[in-house]
């Protein structure tokens, strides 16, 4: 054979095999995933990924996985959205009402993945949990479920209870209302007064906390909404403060300082986006898959803020804790 014969079928070969491995590579998927608090606070997100992992999706191999962050300001969701949508992701993950309002508005027709929503119902992101509707979907978290138990253990916390306070922002909307009527209703039965403090703002904050100390309040259920996380060691300093006994519904207000939570596990609950971004990627339509609520929950105590407020855990209620932070 000629050496332009042989350079020729060299070239030929080389086209074939190219084309070859190119056949054989995966097709690499790419997704969007916003998050409310900073990447270093949220754990959750290898939660996520290692999910992903036993579904058949790996981070560099057939998966590219964008970031973002609102770093604790609601107001930054939409830009975020945007940006998500300029990247090209096919799915969009993210966090809390406030995130999945913006990316039902923004993301052109992009499917939407919602994790750690209180109310998809109620607050409009979807039209019902068996049918969303649209292009979103995802799991959920119904705090109203939680409410009784919470008052209960603060009665177990907290000798001779008698005035608890709730610091709720109306601005969530109807499952404010819904979670404050929970909590009464909880209140009566365990013969407990409880009193309403609304805070739609950071600086609403303090003077919640200068009205329950009028009213000479023992206790206080925080709900679990994106301001309160961002404003958490404010909290936490006037608990401490007043000598008022915190009652969260995520863990990551107790290891702040909080005395304790209870509510749904936050690491599963983001986790269970992971099949929704499974079966989106290969071929379902949000508006078929039916948003999943979470049903596992876990009780934190952190023994050192009980200590500060001189409190002694029962051992009744160690014997439910999920984990105890020392």
């Amino acid at each position: 054979m000629k050496r332009r014969d042989l350079i020729l079928a060299a070239g030929a070969w080389g086209a074939l095999a190219s084309a070859r491995a190119s056949a054989q590579a995966p097709r690499v998927r790419r997704i969007g995933v916003i998050l409310y608090t900073p990447l270093k606070n949220f754990a959750a997100l290898a939660a996520l990924h290692a999910r992903l992992a036993e579904l058949g999706w790996s981070e560099g191999t057939n998966l590219e996985t964008e970031i973002w962050s609102a770093e604790n300001r609601v107001d930054r969701f939409p830009a975020l959205v945007r940006q998500a949508v300029a990247h090209k992701v096919e799915v969009i993950v993210v966090v809390g009402t406030p995130g999945a309002r913006a990316a039902k508005e923004l993301s052109t027709g992009i499917p939407v993945v919602f994790a750690q929503l209180g109310d998809p119902v109620g607050s409009g992101v979807v039209t019902s949990l068996a049918r969303p509707g649209g292009h979103v979907t995802g799991t959920s978290i119904q705090f109203t479920e939680i409410a009784g138990k919470q008052i209960e253990l603060l009665k177990a916390l907290v000798p001779k209870l008698e005035r608890v306070a709730e610091l709720r922002s109306p601005a969530v909307g109807k499952l404010a209302f819904d979670v404050s009527a929970r909590l009464a209703s909880a209140a009566r039965r365990t013969g407990v007064d409880l009193m309403h403090l609304d805070a739609d703002k950071a600086t609403d904050i303090e003077p919640a906390f200068a009205a329950a100390i009028r009213a000479q309040i023992q206790a206080m259920v925080v709900v679990p909404i994106a301001l309160y996380f961002s404003e958490i060691q404010s909290i936490v300093r006037l608990a401490k403060q007043h000598r008022i006994a915190t009652m969260f519904g995520s863990r990551t207000l107790v290891a702040a300082g909080g005395l304790a939570s209870y509510g749904p596990d936050f690491v599963d609950a983001f986790a269970r986006a992971a099949p929704y971004v499974d079966k989106i990627l290969r071929g379902a339509k949000p508006a078929d898959l039916p948003v999943e609520q979470a049903d596992r929950f876990e009780l934190v105590i952190n023994r050192k803020t009980a200590a500060e407020l001189g409190l002694a855990i029962p051992q009744s209620v160690l014997l439910q804790a999920t984990e105890v932070i020392e």
